[in-house]
This record gives structure tokens, sequence and C-alpha cells, in this order.
């Protein structure tokens, strides 16, 4: 299966050419909080406002407005706007591992 791993940003992807399997992933990474919109665009060369048509494309008209309220200014849903650069948060209570 493959998830658009070699597609990467230097050669942009045709949203109709995804299989099924990686629409799939690419909407669950769009929900996922943690996942901004430049690691999908790394893993499928699409930008954010593709990333947006699609989810228009295969989300019910009440999905895709949740999903749109949810993302809209989200600071982790932008590299730029994060308050890191790589990894996760880790709480100073959390062990260590």
């Amino acid at each position: 299966m493959n998830l658009g791993i070699g597609h990467g940003v230097l050669s942009p992807v045709d949203v109709n050419s995804l299989s099924e399997d990686e629409v799939d992933r690419l909407i669950g990474m769009a929900w996922e909080d943690r996942t901004p919109f430049e690691a999908i665009e790394v893993q499928f060369g699409l930008k954010e406002n593709q990333v947006r048509a699609l989810m228009r494309r295969h989300l019910k008209p009440g999905s895709f407005r949740r999903w749109r309220v949810r993302v809209k200014g989200r600071s982790t849903k932008h590299a730029r706007l994060r308050g890191f650069s790589t990894g996760r948060f880790r709480s100073a209570s959390q062990r260590r591992s």
C-alpha cells in the first residue's frame, strides 16, 4: 500500500490520482489536531487549500463544517503558529522512556 510517501513536495500530486487508502489516511491526518498541514504537504504533496477541497468532496456537509470550525486558526495545524518546532509536548510529570 502506497501512502504517498514517495510523492513529496517536489512532485505535487493530483488529488484525483490518490487511492482510496491514501484518501482515508489523508482525511485521518487532517482530523488529527497535532498533524500540521505542512506534514500532509510533505507526505502527499497537497497544499492546505487542496486538503480543504478534498475534505469538502469526501465528507458530509455537516462533517466538513465541523472540521473547518475545528481546524480554523488552530495553532497546532500550522507549523509556523506552533509553540514548538519538533516532537510532542511532554509534561514534566510524564515518565521519560
